[in-house]
């Protein structure tokens, strides 16, 4: 099901024969580091070298009698090899070459996914600066609270998109690790020059300690860096879906030629990337517990993890890689209507401008309470009879008392957008660090 969201790099990374060409890679690259501890002759090296190669077809075939993955490998491998095929998987137990192999393919699904996280943030800042300007409503509860622009929006999206690549590239460096190190980690039939020869050649470092198999507390960290991505993600297009609705009508998603939005009503435009990534957001944060749970094995090693990695592994990096795609061209496509922002900023007959008001009131004198009384009771009173706020509250008898001339000409400066805006500059500044 979920390789139909496979885009070719990642694809690749997760395929059967990525698979075995790593555990391959790992097993020559573990002989020529017994090679230069003198274990195995240069002439056998050379010929592992040249002669190494796997046939899937074959190794499945061996493995409906050995019922063991590894083993079927090694079979096959050392078949292709001849007789200097006896120095592979020396020393090495299964897990040395499936964890660094699990590991080596989880290191490469996180470059691709940063990648693709990358354009998501250039995206996101390019559009902060070009809305940085454009008034619209903020909302709470989903309710008219105060102005705010489309720029700020952008900008707390980048925003949490920086924290997901912080997260993310601090959880690749926890699984970046390599593990040959034997049966239950002490090295008994391998040394420690070959773990660091492999791991080195990978990319990878050799494991601070481990027994058969490396901790699943650092897999379980990047399963949640991607779950915390999704929620992240998540959080974008719910707000996307938000203002697509047709009562609000700021934005709208991409519409290609050809593209029908219902079977049945042709005037359909719906935001469907967005509900796409909502829904992709459920199915990441679904992997984050079995990868937790997969931490608490038996002793130094049993398989319970195993079923678990081969399901989340690639669905998690296949579906993560998929979300930020389809992310970037849903930013990269949007459009926004500022006039429509516009009329919703006026909307409400200024009501919006009441903490203004208020806090105008508290600085002639009045006590907070009576000011907030006074100014509810004509906001609610302006939405009540579609009235203007300003002109309730000028011929409100308890402030008449309190204004001069000069009192009302600043009550009117009050209702001005422009104030909410004097500390844009500093919130780009420190969110973009220009």
């Amino acid at each position: 099901m979920i390789a139909r969201y496979s885009r070719p790099k990642m694809a690749w990374v997760w395929s059967e024969e990525a698979q075995f060409r790593t555990w391959l890679d790992i097993e020559v690259l573990a002989c020529e580091g017994w090679a230069k501890l003198g274990k195995i002759p240069e002439p056998e090296l050379k010929q592992i070298q040249e002669k190494a190669n796997f046939n899937i077809a074959r190794i499945l075939e061996i493995e409906k009698e050995t019922k063991h993955d590894v083993a079927a490998f090694v079979s096959d491998v050392q078949s292709h090899i001849g007789e200097a095929g006896r120095y592979v998987h020396l020393g090495l137990t299964s897990s040395d070459i499936l964890d660094t192999a699990l590991s080596y393919r989880m290191t490469k699904s996180a470059e691709i996914i940063l990648e693709e996280l990358d354009l998501c943030l250039k995206v996101t800042q390019e559009k902060a600066l070009r809305d940085k300007h454009i008034p619209m409503i903020g909302r709470t509860h989903g309710i008219h609270a105060e102005p705010m622009t489309m720029g700020l929006k952008w900008l707390l999206w980048h925003d949490m998109l920086k924290r997901s690549k912080a997260r993310i590239l601090e959880a690749k460096k926890q699984i970046a690790v390599g593990k040959l190190s034997g049966a239950v980690g002490n090295y008994a039939h391998v040394p420690p020059e070959v773990e660091k020869y492999v791991s080195e050649k990978l990319g990878l470092v050799p494991d601070s300690i481990s027994t058969q198999v490396i901790s699943r507390d650092r897999f379980a960290s990047y399963f949640s860096a991607l779950a915390l991505l999704a929620s992240c993600v998540e959080a974008i297009a719910v707000e996307l879906r938000h203002l697509q609705r047709t009562e609000v009508s700021e934005a709208r998603e991409g519409f290609s030629k050809g593209q029908k939005g219902s079977s049945a009503m042709p005037h359909k435009r719906n935001p469907i990337s967005a509900e796409n990534l909502t829904g992709i957001a459920r199915l990441l944060r679904g992997m984050v517990i079995p990868s937790m749970e997969n931490i608490a094995l038996w002793h130094e090693r049993d398989i319970s993890h195993s079923s678990v990695e081969r399901v989340i592994g690639p669905d998690a990096n296949i579906l993560a890689d998929y979300m930020l795609a389809r992310l970037n061209q849903l930013l990269s496509n949007l459009e926004i209507f500022p006039e429509r922002m516009k009329a919703n900023l006026d909307q409400l007959h200024g009501v919006i401008f009441s903490q203004r008001a208020l806090l105008f009131l508290v600085e002639k004198g009045l006590s907070r309470d009576d000011s907030y009384a006074i100014i509810q009771r004509n906001a609610l009173a302006a939405l009540d009879t579609k009235t203007s706020f300003l002109a309730l509250l000028k011929s409100d008898a308890s402030i008449k008392s309190l204004l001069d001339k000069e009192g009302y000409e600043t009550l009117e400066k009050l209702f001005d957008t422009n104030c909410y805006f004097q500390h844009l500059d500093y919130l780009y500044k420190k969110v973009l660090q220009t």
